[in-house]
């Protein structure tokens, strides 16, 4: 049975491709659902770093084809979503923050 740590796991090798951070430490993803039986079916719930991000498909793309490569997954669903708005300083991690300059 595929497992949100499964899916979380491959999500932690995605990398924003203009910051070169991952998308976890970003906080760029809220939420990752498994369903179906035995888990086939997964959708991840996120944003990109504004709305008008360039790199949009070509992220989404990323996440759907290595979500896919997990043992089990039969079913790849990105839903993008602006609200809330992503904020760095609230939702990335302590590693990203420092990465970008925050602290």
């Amino acid at each position: 049975m595929v497992t949100e740590e499964q899916v979380r796991e491959a999500l932690s090798e995605v990398m924003d491709p203009e910051l070169h951070l991952g998308i976890l430490s970003l906080g760029l993803v809220y939420g990752v659902a498994v369903s179906g039986e035995l888990g086939q079916q997964v959708t991840v719930t996120m944003t990109l770093t504004s709305p008008m991000c360039p790199v949009g498909p070509e992220f989404v793309a990323a996440v759907k084809r290595r979500v896919s490569e997990v043992a089990g997954v039969e079913t790849v669903t990105v839903e993008l979503v602006f609200n809330p708005p992503w904020d760095p300083r609230t939702m990335a991690d302590d590693d990203a923050k420092l990465a970008l300059g925050i602290w």
